[in-house]
């Protein structure tokens, strides 16, 4: 079993910044590459940014892509997503999700992933 534990959401103002981490904890956290998704009120659910186990591959939304990073420490079992730039588009729950898969896949497509947070609001509002 794994859980996923997400933190650092909440309100900020256009233009600000806000970072994200996803904690991983369970029995099956190696080889997970790590997915950040968001679903905005009335909209489908969709990929921000995806790692690899490894850390070594990357995926970004075209809308996020030179505004979020995201990056990993699996010595600490966290994957962060520091985002900056807010704009009220980015405004929606997001969830981190895991995929085992091999180290240098990176999963970009939500039914790849097999377990899930239960999200985080972020809103960005003045």
């Amino acid at each position: 079993q794994l859980q996923l534990v997400e933190s650092g959401g909440g309100l900020v103002e256009p233009g600000g910044s806000l970072r994200l981490s996803c904690a991983l904890s369970g029995s099956t956290v190696d080889y997970r590459a790590v997915g950040w998704f968001r679903q905005a009120p009335g909209k489908e659910r969709e990929a921000v940014s995806c790692i690899s186990w490894s850390g070594t591959n990357t995926h970004y939304a075209d809308s996020v892509k030179g505004r979020f990073t995201i990056s990993r420490d699996n010595g600490k079992n966290t994957v962060d997503l520091q985002m900056n730039s807010l704009t009220p588009d980015d405004t929606a729950v997001y969830f981190c999700a895991a995929a085992f898969m091999p180290a240098d896949y990176v999963p970009t497509q939500a039914y790849e992933y097999d377990y899930w947070g239960q999200g985080i609001q972020v809103t960005v509002s003045s």
